[in-house]
C-alpha cells in the first residue's frame, strides 16, 4: 500500500520510513508526486496535521500520513508551538533546500535562546501529532500524539538531528537530542511515541 507523507522534509521521511519499516507500506514524500506544501493556518497541531493530510490526499488520490510537530516551552506559554518551524520569521533565501533549513534552524534557535535568557523554568517538550487518512473525505482519520519532555539549555550541544534538537536536553538520557545517534532517537522521540499509537491503529482499523 502506498502512503504519501504530507511533507517535503527528507529527514522526517527517513525517520518515519524507519518507524514504519515492518508494515506493508511504501512511504513516499508528496513532492515526488508534485504535491505542493499545504497551508498551516490553525492554532493547534491536530488541526494543522489534518489539514495537511486532507490536502495531500485530495491532490494525490492516495492514503496520506501527516505530522505536525514542534517545541512547546512551559514558561513561554507553549511557544513556539505551531510556529516552531518559522519562529524567527522567514530567513533570506539560500542556495538550496538543505541550506535553507539550516539557516532557518539557526535563526529559530537564536530567537529561542533570546526569549529564554532570563527564564529560570527551562521545562519544555517536543510534540508530534500524526494523522493518517485513507482519502481526502475519510470520516475516520487516525490520530496519535507523542510528547518528549526535556529542558532548554543555555547554548546548543551536538550536531545530529535538526530544528531545536541541539537545545533540548533529555535528563533521562543525559544528553541533548542532537547528541543522540539515529537509532536511539528513533527509539525515544516524540514521533516514535506517536507512531507506537498510530501503528496500533493502522493494524486495528486499516488491518495492515
Amino acid at each position: 500500500m502506498r502512503l504519501v507523507l504530507a511533507s517535503n522534509n527528507a529527514r522526517k521521511l527517513s525517520e518515519l520510513k524507519h518507524l514504519l519499516a515492518d508494515l506493508p507500506l511504501e512511504l513516499v514524500a508528496q513532492d515526488r508526486l508534485g504535491i505542493a506544501e499545504s497551508d498551516e493556518p490553525h492554532a493547534t497541531f491536530i488541526e494543522n496535521a489534518l489539514t495537511k493530510a486532507r490536502h495531500a490526499a485530495a491532490a494525490g488520490g492516495s492514503a496520506v500520513i501527516a505530522d505536525d510537530s514542534g517545541l512547546c516551552v512551559d514558561a513561554l506559554g507553549g511557544a513556539p508551538g505551531v510556529i516552531s518551524a518559522h519562529y524567527a520569521g522567514e530567513v533570506a533565501p539560500q542556495p538550496d533546500r538543505e541550506a535553507q533549513r539550516r539557516a532557518q534552524d539557526a535563526a529559530n534557535n537564536t530567537r529561542l535562546l533570546q526569549a529564554m535568557a532570563a527564564v529560570a523554568d527551562r521545562r519544555a517538550h517536543f510534540i508530534s501529532t500524526l494523522v493518517a487518512v485513507r482519502n481526502a473525505q475519510d470520516p475516520q482519520p487516525l490520530v496519535a500524539v507523542g510528547r518528549w519532555p526535556g529542558e532548554i539549555l543555555t547554548e546548543p550541544r551536538g550536531d545530529q538531528g535538526f530544528g531545536y534538537d541541539p537545545l533540548l536536553f533529555i535528563p533521562a538520557l543525559g544528553c541533548t537530542v542532537a547528541e543522540l545517534d539515529v537509532a536511539t532517537k528513533n527509539a525515544h522521540s516524540h514521533r516514535a511515541r506517536a507512531m507506537l499509537q498510530l501503528r496500533a491503529l493502522l493494524r486495528e482499523v486499516w488491518q495492515l
